[in-house]
């Protein structure tokens, strides 16, 4: 996978998001789009992931499986550095766009959602890549 995806673009983005905020103390960033994430399972079995997230987030990030559900609370931070959402994080594995939640979050700029993973910073009992 080496050419630029949007949703490879956007995991970048979130794992830049992610590594900010484990170095400010903070929850880690949820993980709520579907098409992300599919991008980032296919990128974590690469030998190619130590240098992606190296690049983006300052450190390899590890996954983790957590269930939730509530506001994404690094909307406002990806809104400052990048501009608003796009449609991909309201987007499906298979492509098919929640046009109610992206109509939402346009409206209200907030994001009320739920997601099955979550970064680490990949110091501890996480799932991290090992290399290849």
């Amino acid at each position: 996978m080496s050419h630029t995806t949007i949703e490879r673009r956007e995991l970048g983005r979130f794992l830049a998001i992610a590594g900010q905020r484990f170095e400010n103390g903070e929850s880690p960033a949820e993980m709520f789009s579907p098409a992300v994430d599919a991008a980032w399972h296919h990128l974590l079995d690469t030998a190619e992931y130590a240098a992606f997230s190296t690049d983006h987030a300052g450190a390899v990030l590890g996954h983790r499986e957590v269930k939730g559900a509530g506001p994404i609370a690094w909307v406002a931070t990806y809104e400052e550095t990048y501009g608003p959402l796009p449609e991909i994080w309201f987007t499906d594995a298979a492509g098919v766009l929640d046009t109610v939640g992206f109509a939402r979050y346009r409206d209200t700029g907030k994001v009320v959602a739920e997601w099955d993973c979550s970064p680490t910073s990949g110091d501890g009992d996480d799932a991290v890549p090992g290399s290849r």
